[in-house]
């Protein structure tokens, strides 16, 4: 297995020690990826990466090679502190650099580990953040560890362990897990948007290319009968709605 770590800390304690304990029962290969060596400079909100491609972001030359690496790999693993009761400025402005995904996803067969620390609270809710922004991505399963260390060089090294041994099963596996009704309304919506009288157009050349345009979800993704109706009907709704 190959596995990506996106490490949004700018250094090394409590957060990265959680993720070095979640890799003992992981198999495979680790990508490091560490935000503070990208020096990726902040997103400009010059929407170039959602109306005119992802290639026309001015900083593609940064953001491109770590997609790269998420696509090739088995699974992802997020690592981030609580500051602010958020997630760090390094994570969100590399979250910011991936606004097209929401527009056109692209990781339905991959699973992710979410490694959240703080020293007081917040950790639940970042870990939700994140979680959200990678289901946006398409990812097909987020597993969560979340520690609050009060400030002192701990880990709960029972919980790492359980909640990493059954991401990497479930990464082993290779399985996929039906999408939450959420993500399947946010599909419908972008393929509703694909063919309503003002699409953007390299939207619409993803969606009809990859022919997810006729799906009622990704195609790798077997849904069940209630989720199929269920995509059917908002899609017959949405696409009256937005015109």
């Amino acid at each position: 297995m190959r596995y990506v770590v996106i490490n949004g800390s700018p250094r090394r304690k409590n957060t990265w020690k959680m993720v070095e304990q979640a890799k003992n029962n992981l198999k495979g290969d680790f990508e490091e990826i560490h935000l503070m060596k990208e020096e990726i400079p902040l997103c400009r909100g010059c929407y170039n990466c959602i109306v005119e491609g992802e290639d026309k972001c001015p900083h593609s030359d940064k953001i491109r090679p770590i997609i790269d690496k998420i696509r090739d790999a088995d699974g992802i693993i997020i690592a981030c502190p609580v500051y602010a009761m958020n997630v760090t400025a390094l994570l969100k402005n590399f979250f910011d650099h991936t606004a097209y995904l929401y527009h056109r996803p692209d990781f339905f067969t991959k699973k992710a580990l979410v490694v959240v620390s703080t020293a007081g609270a917040g950790q639940k809710d970042v870990a939700k953040y994140i979680d959200e922004t990678l289901r946006h991505w398409g990812v097909n399963k987020v597993y969560k560890i979340t520690y609050a260390c009060g400030g002192k060089d701990s880990l709960d090294i029972k919980n790492i362990d359980e909640i990493s041994k059954k991401f990497a099963k479930d990464v082993e596996s290779k399985k996929l897990h039906n999408p939450k009704l959420g993500d399947i309304v946010f599909f419908d919506v972008w393929k509703a948007m694909v063919l309503s009288n003002n699409p953007i157009k390299v939207d619409k050349e993803f969606w009809f290319k990859k022919d997810l345009i006729n799906e009622d979800f990704a195609p790798e993704i077997k849904l069940n009968i209630f989720k199929k109706l269920f995509s059917k009907i908002m899609f017959f709704i949405l696409k009256r709605v937005i015109k």
